[in-house]
């Protein structure tokens, strides 16, 4: 089967710098970090939060190739109705918005609503399928894991979510995982009081090696960390070395990858 290009389009937490609004309105920065979204491909957008448009302008895609959306959970940095109103705009195909069961969003105008049933695979395009499972954050923003299969491949996208639910870490039990991108919301302590919604540095070190034990991640998988609050970690480039200390890596706004 042939690759697909992965593009982060933005790999932030909350905490937004405010050189976004001025010098870095027309380019990426390792240490400025825009809303989290991931395009694969041309036309299949995870996440659509409030910088989303922008990066897409920045990353120059074009909005009309992108068929469809698949939303983490409903806090505003990852769903933005008005970014993805835009999008599902003009002249084009419905739009597919691809939220969990239950996330009462409402009509957007030519976008199709489908509500995700958790451990349920959906076919999204030939060669690629997606399973939402349910995440450890929020309860009332429906979160959701996803496990994409693209082609031969298998990529995980587990951003905004604590650890994981028991029923999500026995389902990927085998999974045997290409490509993992892991919420890093925390830097490199402990004591952080965020640990039943969001990974920290120490809680990923514990993680991964029980993810391999049960099969979840291939013997050749990919680690990369995304979802980062930049007040909370060291710079970019020394968050790099930390994370190289456990074979993972750090992704940045306009990292462009390949699975």
């Amino acid at each position: 089967m042939g690759k697909y290009e992965l593009y982060f389009l933005g790999t932030c937490a909350c905490d937004f710098s405010p050189r976004l609004k001025d010098e870095l309105r027309d380019s990426f920065d390792s240490d400025a970090r825009r809303s989290s979204a991931l395009l694969v491909g041309e036309s299949l957008l995870i996440d659509c939060g409030i910088h989303t448009l922008e990066s897409l302008r920045i990353a120059i895609k074009d909005t009309r190739k992108i068929s469809d959306i698949l939303i983490t959970h409903l806090h505003g940095d990852h769903y933005n109705a008005d970014n993805i109103r835009a999008i599902a705009s003009g002249e084009r195909e419905p739009l597919r918005l691809w939220v969990r069961k239950g996330a009462n969003i409402g009509q957007i105008e030519n976008v199709e609503i489908i509500e995700m049933e958790q451990f349920r695979r959906y076919e999204i395009a030939e060669g690629i399928s997606v399973c939402g499972m349910p995440a450890n954050h929020d309860p009332n923003a429906h979160p959701q894991h996803f496990l994409l299969s693209l082609g031969d491949k298998k990529l995980f996208y587990g951003c905004d979510g604590g650890w994981m639910l028991n029923e999500t870490y026995n389902f990927l039990r085998k999974s045997a995982i290409d490509l993992a991108v892991l919420d890093a919301t925390v830097g490199d302590y402990e004591g952080d009081f965020r640990a039943a919604e969001h990974n920290s540095i120490p809680m990923i070190r514990l993680l991964l090696p029980s993810l391999r034990t049960i099969g979840a991640l291939s013997d050749e998988c990919e680690i990369y960390l995304s979802h980062i609050a930049p007040s909370l970690h060291v710079s970019h480039a020394d968050t790099v070395k930390i994370a190289e200390g456990f074979g993972a890596k750090v992704a940045q706004d306009g990292l462009k990858i390949t699975i």
